[in-house]
C-alpha cells in the first residue's frame, strides 16, 4: 500500500516494516572471515611466542645473522658503488672476514683464553688481596660490604678454584663461540644473496598504492640498522684497543682478556662500559694496589665520557636518531626478558619501531590532510617536501 495512492497505511503495515527494520538492526555484524582472521591472528601471535619461549638460541643466532649481513651488505654496497658485481662484493667482504677471524684465532684468542684461565683461577687470591686493602676497609666502614664477600662471592671463587673447571669451561665456551659464528655467518650469506629478492616478493603482494611506502620504510630501517652495526663494530674495536693498551702500561694482570672483555661491554650502550669498568678497575685493584686500581678507574670514566660524548654521536649521528631515556629504557626491560641478547638488540630493534610508527603516524597524518582537502607531497626519502 502507498500513501501516494491516497491510502493510509494500516497498523498491521506499520509493525511489519518495524519488525523488519529491528530484524535488520538485530543482525550479526559479525562474520565468519571476520572471526577466521581474529582467531589465525591469535594463534600466530601465540606461535610465535611459543617460538620464542623455546627457541632462544636459534633466535638469537637469527638476530644476530641479520644484524651482520645489513652491516656487511653497506660494505658489498660500497664494492657495488665501485663497479664490481654484487655476488663478486659478497665474496670479497665473506673473504676479508674470515682473514680477520682466522687472524683473531691465531694470534689473540689463544693468549687470551689462556688469561681468563689464569684470571679465574687467581680468583680467590684476587678477593682476599682486595678485601684487605685500605681501600676496600674505607668503603666497607661506611657500606659494610665484607659480607657480602665472605658469602656467595667467596663460595663461587673456591669452586673456580678448581684446575679442571676453568679448563671446562673455556673449551666448552670456545666451542659454543665457534660454532654460532659459523652459523652466523652462513646465515649472513644466505640473508645477502636471497634475502633481497625475497622482500621484494613479499612487498610486491602489496597493494599498490602502499608499495612505495613499504620500499621507504625497508630503506630507512636497512640504513639505520647497517649504520648503527657498523658504527657498533668501530667503537667496539676502539674501546678494545685503548683498554688493552692502558692495562698493559698499567701492569695489571690480564690485560689482554679484560682488555677485549671492555671492548664487547660496548655492546650493551651505557650500562656495559660501566659495569665493565668496574670490575676491570677492581681487578687492577686487587692486583696490583690502590694506585693501580685509581688510575684504572680514572681511565674508564675518562674514555666513558669520551664514548658517550664524543665518538657514540659522531658514529651513530645518522644512524639512530633516539632518546637516551628510551635507549636505557629498552636496554632495561630487554635485558630482563631476553638476557645479553635483549641488551644487545634493544637499540636496533628500538631503531625499527621507532621508524615503524614514525611512518605509521606520517600516513595518518597524510589522510587527514587530505580528508581536508590538502594533498601531503612527499619526497625521494618519504619525508614531506618542503
Amino acid at each position: 500500500m502507498d500513501i501516494r495512492d491516497g491510502a493510509i497505511p494500516s497498523a498491521a503495515d506499520s509493525t511489519t516494516k518495524v519488525s523488519v527494520v529491528s530484524a535488520e538492526l538485530r543482525r550479526s555484524q559479525v562474520t565468519f572471515k571476520t572471526v577466521a582472521v581474529a582467531t589465525s591472528a591469535i594463534l600466530f601471535v601465540g606461535l610465535g611466542v611459543w617460538v620464542l619461549a623455546t627457541a632462544r638460541f636459534a633466535v638469537a643466532l637469527t638476530v644476530l645473522a641479520f644484524l651482520v649481513a645489513v652491516a656487511m651488505d653497506q660494505v658489498v654496497k660500497i664494492f657495488q658503488s665501485w663497479g664490481a658485481a654484487r655476488w663478486i662484493a659478497i665474496m670479497l667482504v665473506v673473504l676479508a672476514i674470515f682473514v680477520a677471524i682466522t687472524t683473531l684465532a691465531l694470534l689473540i684468542v689463544p693468549a687470551a683464553a689462556e688469561q681468563a684461565t689464569d684470571l679465574i683461577k687467581s680468583t680467590p687470591r684476587l678477593i682476599d688481596e682486595l678485601r684487605n686493602s685500605k681501600a676496600f676497609r674505607s668503603v666497607d666502614r661506611v657500606f659494610h660490604i665484607k659480607a657480602e664477600f665472605d658469602n656467595p662471592s667467596r663460595k663461587l671463587a673456591e669452586i673456580a678454584k678448581n684446575e679442571l673447571t676453568p679448563l671446562l669451561s673455556v673449551v666448552g665456551g670456545l666451542l659454543t663461540a665457534v660454532s654460532g659464528t659459523v652459523v652466523i655467518i652462513f646465515l649472513a650469506i644466505f640473508m645477502l644473496v636471497f634475502g633481497g629478492p625475497l622482500i621484494e616478493r613479499m612487498v610486491a603482494e602489496a597493494r599498490p598504492e602502499r608499495r612505495p611506502t613499504y620500499q621507504v620504510m625497508i630503506r630507512k630501517i636497512h640504513d639505520s640498522i647497517g649504520g648503527y652495526v657498523g658504527g657498533l663494530i668501530v667503537i667496539c674495536s676502539i674501546n678494545a684497543t685503548m683498554a688493552t693498551l692502558f692495562l698493559a702500561i698499567n701492569r695489571t694482570p690480564f690485560f689482554l682478556s679484560l682488555g677485549l672483555l671492555s671492548g664487547m661491554s660496548s655492546l650493551i650502550p651505557y650500562a656495559g662500559p660501566f659495569l665493565a669498568g668496574v670490575t676491570v678497575s677492581a681487578i687492577a685493584l686487587g692486583a696490583g694496589g690502590i694506585g693501580h686500581g685509581i688510575a684504572a678507574a680514572i681511565y674508564f670514566i675518562s674514555y666513558g665520557q669520551l664514548e658517550g660524548n664524543v665518538l657514540g654521536p659522531l658514529v651513530f649521528r645518522r644512524a639512530v636518531n633516539a632518546n637516551p631515556l628510551l635507549v636505557t629504557l629498552s636496554i632495561l626491560f630487554l635485558g630482563e626478558v631476553a638476557g645479553i641478547l635483549g641488551a644487545v638488540a634493544a637499540v636496533p630493534l628500538l631503531a625499527i619501531l621507532q621508524i615503524v610508527v614514525g611512518e605509521i603516524l606520517q600516513l595518518r597524518q597524510a589522510g587527514l590532510m587530505e580528508r581536508r582537502g590538502t594533498r601531503i607531497v612527499t619526497g625521494p626519502d618519504g619525508n614531506p617536501a618542503p
